[in-house]
């Protein structure tokens, strides 16, 4: 288990280095991910919901994000209440950039062991639902 763990560790290290070189964290990727599976936008609410994190942390991530010009807060077309994260062109093309560094690292991993083995640990991972 200590082993999982540690080689858990070492390729989270290794998804974020590989995100930070484009300038992005695996929080801010997930939620640009969200935004583009939704089409660009959505309202705050159900991000948290998306991505199963609490309101006040996508307030933070929206906080980030909007600074760095990758997402921008519009008010909700029929709820004056609610708002709506909308992508920019930056943020697509950020998230694309990320998803790609994310790829990378995936078949990194991919060939660090052969097929049979990755299959055997998927399996062993996979938990009984």
């Amino acid at each position: 288990m200590q082993a999982l763990i540690g080689a858990a560790r070492v390729w989270d290290e290794r998804l974020e280095a590989a995100l930070a070189s484009v300038d992005l964290s695996l929080s801010k990727l997930g939620v640009l991910t969200e935004l583009v599976n939704a089409g660009g936008d959505m309202t705050l609410g159900e991000l948290a919901d998306r991505i199963k994190c609490v309101r006040s942390n996508v307030t933070q991530l929206m906080d980030r994000l909007e600074a760095d010009g990758l997402v921008r807060r519009a008010n909700h077309e029929s709820d004056r209440r609610r708002i709506r994260a909308e992508l920019t062109e930056a943020g697509r093309a950020k998230q694309k950039a990320g998803s790609e560094q994310l790829n990378l690292v995936h078949q990194e991993f991919a060939k660090s062991f052969p097929a049979s083995e990755r299959a055997a640990l998927v399996e062993a991972l996979t938990v009984p639902r």
